[in-house]
């Protein structure tokens, strides 16, 4: 199996405010006209019967009917999506976003994931380092501006490395927290490519559930109180009971990276 490392080149200049990103591929390439109107005639058509559908549904949905390469977006949190979609979507990218700021465990179950599945694992690398970030834009960004930090190496990001695909697959649970109660098994992103979300109505339980049940890959701190897993440096355990993502961003007003609002 094949890794493949996206990373945009280096940008030499003095670029210091955070909310100007580094020159560099951070944008999503337009979808074909023809592809853009399937995907949207797609959603319009079957949003509303998927939104309680079971994972294999929506994964066999997505396997028929989208119009082009479908990404997988893997956070290594769990690897549920991965299993699901070697089951449903053999013929989808694995798709990991590598902040430069994760977990050491985390990066260990990426590299499982990668000799246990046959799908090609694309790993997105953000445009600068963490020294040449620190260099540009003052040390440890993810403090003074963490939506900025967000923006430079997750979204973008990932933006750069969806223009390839159709649609992608995400790993949303409406449980996780308030701000993705009602969020949709199916729309379209800022773009017009498919975003589908197969275990959407999963718990945390269900979903530890079944990573036990299938002998999954699983991320060690999970079991040390981190149900939601994002960059070390913006990471806490949660007690007992609380919101599941209450840990990310602790102390900060932010909740989300961006991916998903």
């Amino acid at each position: 199996m094949s890794f493949t490392a996206i990373n945009a080149l280096k940008n030499t200049g003095s670029v210091k405010d955070p909310e100007v990103s580094p020159e560099g591929p951070r944008t999503t390439a337009p979808l074909p006209e023809d592809i853009a109107a399937r995907n949207l005639e797609l959603v319009d058509k079957h949003a509303q019967a998927l939104y309680d559908a079971s994972a294999q549904t929506i994964l066999e949905w997505a396997a028929e009917h989208a119009p082009g390469r479908v990404a997988v977006t893997l956070s290594m949190e769990n690897t549920v999506l991965a299993e699901l979609a070697a089951r449903h979507l053999p013929e989808s990218d694995f798709l990991f976003l590598d902040t430069g700021y994760h977990f050491k465990e985390t990066l260990d179950v990426a590299k499982k994931v990668d000799e246990r599945y046959n799908q090609e694992l694309v790993t997105a690398l953000p445009i600068l380092s963490r020294p040449e970030q620190d260099s540009l834009y003052g040390k440890n960004l993810y403090r003074s501006s963490p939506t900025a930090c967000c923006r430079m190496r997750k979204m973008e990001p990932l933006a750069a490395s969806l223009s390839p695909y159709a649609g992608w697959i995400t790993g949303l649970r409406r449980a996780d927290g308030p701000t993705r109660a009602q969020a949709p098994a199916l729309s379209l992103d800022a773009t017009g490519r498919l975003k589908i979300s197969p275990i959407i109505t999963w718990s945390l339980e269900e979903t530890n559930q079944f990573i036990v049940e299938n002998n999954l890959i699983d991320h060690p701190l999970t079991h040390q109180g981190y149900p939601s897993i994002g960059c070390e440096t913006c990471t806490l355990p949660v007690a007992e009971g609380q919101d599941p993502r209450a840990g990310r961003w602790a102390g900060n007003a932010k909740t989300e990276c961006g991916l998903h609002s």
